[in-house]
């Protein structure tokens, strides 16, 4: 089992950054993917930026592209999600996710709010 932990949602301007992280725990991670999703009220949950826990390239939603990175720490077990030049259309809770590759994302942090003012 794998046991994802969010922080570092917050209240910020228009234009601001923010840095989201996930602490991941419970399991080895070489064979899995991990994925930051968000949730805007009224919305459904849709897939911003996910990466490998081997390496390689994120892949991103096209409205972030440019402006957020995920990342890996893998001594800290921890995926990270660098958000720059924020919008208020990017205020949702985020998640944070994993899955087994190449099965379907099955393990869920409990989210974490960011709220983007104009």
């Amino acid at each position: 089992q794998v046991q994802l932990v969010e922080s570092g949602g917050d209240l910020v301007q228009a234009g601001g950054s923010l840095r989201l992280s996930c602490l991941v725990s419970g399991r080895t991670l070489s064979n899995y993917a991990m994925g930051w999703f968000r949730q805007a009220p009224g919305k459904g949950r849709e897939l911003v930026a996910s990466i490998y826990w081997s390496g390689g390239a994120g892949s991103y939603l096209d409205s972030v592209k440019g402006r957020f990175t995920i990342s890996l720490d893998n001594a800290k077990n921890t995926v990270y999600l660098q958000m720059n030049v924020l919008k208020p259309e990017d205020t949702a809770v985020y998640y944070c996710a994993s899955r087994l590759v190449p099965a379907g994302w099955d393990y869920w942090g409990q989210g974490t709010q960011v709220t983007v003012s104009s």
